[in-house]
């Protein structure tokens, strides 16, 4: 009997270790990014929301202010919003990484207008 409850607790334990390790990286809160695309620079603010694996939150920057979504999975981000400038709808995705310091990197696409990389530090 003894045997048996420590097979189960050890059952247990390893369950809960998984889910704790499922559940990830959590990135809610104020983020302020450094963004070095090939048509210029930027440092925009990302104010995020998540929610397990659901990402929601703001891109506040040189082009307004906007609505985004998107996943973290484990330490990868990734997230998607619209900009409109002058009549046309770009999508603009952001996918990238936590990093052991707790900052994130990875790379950014402007719907084909532009492309490049990016840096972000929590600010609150």
């Amino acid at each position: 009997m003894l045997n048996r409850m420590k097979r189960l607790l050890g059952c247990l334990v390893l369950w809960v270790a998984v889910q704790v390790s499922a559940a990830g990286t959590d990135i809610t809160g104020k983020w302020k990014f450094e963004v070095q695309l090939d048509a210029g620079s930027g440092s925009p603010t990302f104010i995020f929301e998540q929610n397990g694996e659901k990402l929601s939150g703001k891109y506040q920057g040189q082009f307004g202010e906007e609505t985004l979504s998107g996943t973290v999975k484990g330490n990868t981000v990734k997230f998607t919003f619209r900009l409109s400038q002058g009549g046309e709808s770009v999508e603009v995705t952001y996918e990238g990484a936590m990093q052991e310091d707790g900052t994130m990197k990875g790379k950014a696409t402007y719907g084909s207008f532009a492309s490049g990389t990016w840096t972000a530090k929590r600010v609150e």
